[in-house]
């Protein structure tokens, strides 16, 4: 009875090695790979342009309280920076994701100028939005492809 109890056990062990082994070690190694693409640094960045165009609206038109301007850009800004923080890696999804965030934070300059200056908005600003979207996009479809 001993014996069976022994063999039983060796089956279990040696099941849970063969399938939970892989799983163990492919878990580690993607843990250890600091080029792996992140979803999160998606989200960050995704994060930072939803900020942005959510809270827009409210200096479409002058005239413009520039204190609360001043808030709002502030707080772009930093969801930007998180984003570059989180996007570090070296994977292509990475590399899209700094790119459409240093064009958002172009594009918060640009506005905080013509702002500032009194200027109308630039003309393609929407253009660059819609560029800015595309490649958070592109950079999930990345991720979702290990890349």
């Amino acid at each position: 009875m001993r014996a069976l109890k022994l063999i039983i056990a060796a089956a279990i062990l040696f099941i849970a090695w063969r399938l939970v082994g892989p799983m163990a070690t492919e878990k580690l190694r993607s843990t250890k790979s600091g080029g792996k693409a992140d979803s999160g640094c998606v989200s960050s960045a995704q994060r930072a342009s939803n900020a942005w165009g959510e809270g827009l609206g409210r200096f479409v038109n002058p005239p413009y309280d520039l204190d609360a301007w001043s808030r709002f850009k502030g707080s772009v800004e930093s969801k930007i920076a998180n984003a570059e923080s989180a996007c570090s890696c070296e994977a292509e999804s990475c590399q899209r994701v700094r790119g459409a965030m240093g064009d958002l934070r172009s594009l918060v300059g640009d506005l905080d100028n013509a702002i500032r200056s009194g200027a109308p908005p630039p003309g393609d600003a929407v253009q660059r939005q819609e560029a800015i979207d595309n490649s958070l996009d592109e950079a999930q479809a990345l991720v979702s492809s290990g890349k």
